[in-house]
């Protein structure tokens, strides 16, 4: 007999099948008992009539502890009032394991109890289809690379310095010395892409942040390509594409998830090329037009992203900002070097930036200066410079933060139900 997963079930249709799973919910109706069974793939009713299996198992589907795990065999029978579209008859079931009551019932409970529980948590209906969401952007994202040629590397996860700025770094300890857990496989990325020419890092990062906003987790996920010989407008092309892609999968491949987390899809529909493009002095205008003081030359914080991003019914892509609020790696503006040409590109309805990026600078003296100005060792950044001193070309990138492209792409408030096991300034646990 073929053991079946619920997403092969509809080729088995009037065969009898063995399923193996965890019982998620159960219900009795007089003669008859039902059983909502849950594998991973897929969720089943499966239907125990009292003539159909022995004595004992008719009375254990009645008494059958949530979360236990079984083994069912039964017929396949097509139902189009099942959420699913089958059903299973059953004619055997067998224990596995019997679970003791289970912490998580069907009543409201607080977040914080919810996240001690993670474990548990990532059972539930809602949290298995934000996971698999997930996993249908990370493949989309990887699968855009590929299938342009990109080379996927690998950067490491314990650095000698930052990358972001030295206020955010986790400081470790390496035998005798010290290292930082990376902010960025962008430089590591750089240094691949002068000799693969196009490449991208797939990893997780750290913020050493003391922020509790809904946008923000200690460790996170970035996909950041580096291409040699890009200049900042090849760059947001290539983010552009990628986003495009990215919607056109969760919508192709999640419509069932979208639909159980309640999102509304016609924004995502919008979600197609050209987006808007405009600079950071424009951004600032938005921000006057809609009543909100702010001064030119300061950065943009939650707040101000929302705004700005609900003011275009699609992503939009926001360019030349003033250098000093840029990393020291950004390439100035040679038209108006008060600027850099970098660019963040800001989610829609109001869910802020999920790509940031730009050109790098490719002139060794101006690196330096820049490395100076920010005040950084330059002792670890030697290998960088390196970079600038042979063979140096125009090049440019941008990182997509996972998290935040999912909370996007659902439609959730915050980015703590967006990985497994988020990590937040107040929870390492579990």
């Amino acid at each position: 007999m073929d053991w079946v997963t619920l997403d092969r079930i509809g080729q088995y249709t009037g065969t009898t099948v063995e399923l193996r799973g965890w019982v998620a919910n159960r219900r009795s109706s007089g003669r008859i008992r039902f059983l909502q069974l849950r594998d991973g793939p897929g969720t089943i009713q499966c239907v125990v009539l009292a003539d159909k299996v022995t004595p004992e198992e008719f009375e254990f589907a009645d008494k059958v502890p949530y979360e236990s795990s079984v083994i069912i065999r039964g017929e396949v029978r097509e139902d189009r009032r099942a959420p699913n579209g089958y059903e299973i008859t059953v004619t055997r079931l067998e224990l596995v394991s019997e679970a003791e009551p289970y912490p998580i019932s069907k009543k409201d409970h607080g977040v914080g109890f919810l996240m001690d529980h993670r474990h548990l948590w990532l059972r539930s209906s809602r949290q298995r289809a934000l996971l698999k969401l997930r996993a249908v952007i990370t493949r989309t994202a990887r699968a855009y690379f590929d299938e342009l040629g990109f080379i996927g590397i690998e950067a490491p996860i314990l650095t000698p310095t930052a990358c972001e700025g030295t206020t955010s770094l986790f400081k470790v300890g390496y035998f005798d010395d010290s290292a930082y857990l990376t902010q960025s496989g962008q430089l590591y990325g750089e240094a691949a892409a002068m000799a693969l020419g196009r490449i991208y890092v797939y990893g997780p990062t750290f913020r050493a942040e003391k922020s509790k906003t809904r946008r923000h987790l200690t460790e996170f996920w970035m996909i950041e390509p580096e291409m040699a010989f890009y200049d900042l407008a090849d760059t947001i092309d290539l983010a552009e594409g990628l986003v495009c892609r990215i919607v056109s999968a969760a919508l192709e491949e999640c419509r069932p998830e979208l639909s159980l987390l309640e999102r509304d899809i016609k924004p995502l529909e919008r979600v197609v090329a050209p987006f808007p493009r405009i600079t950071y002095a424009e951004a600032v205008e938005v921000l006057k037009n809609k009543g909100l003081e702010f001064a030119w030359g300061d950065d943009f914080g939650g707040d101000e992203e929302t705004v700005i991003s609900e003011a275009f019914d699609r992503p939009v892509f926001i360019t030349h900002y003033p250098a000093q609020v840029k990393a020291f790696y950004m390439k100035r503006d040679p038209a108006d070097p008060r600027l850099a040409l970098a660019v963040d590109m800001l989610a829609s309805e109001g869910y802020g930036e999920v790509i940031g990026g730009g050109q790098r600078e490719d002139s060794l003296e101006a690196l330096e200066k820049s490395i100076e100005a920010h005040e950084l060792d330059r002792g670890p950044l030697e290998w960088y410079l390196d970079l600038r001193r042979y063979g140096s070309v125009p090049h440019a990138g941008f990182g997509l933060g996972i998290e935040r492209t999912v909370a996007w792409i659902a439609g959730i408030h915050h980015v703590r139900e967006t990985i497994p096991f988020p990590r937040l300034m107040d929870r390492l646990y579990p």
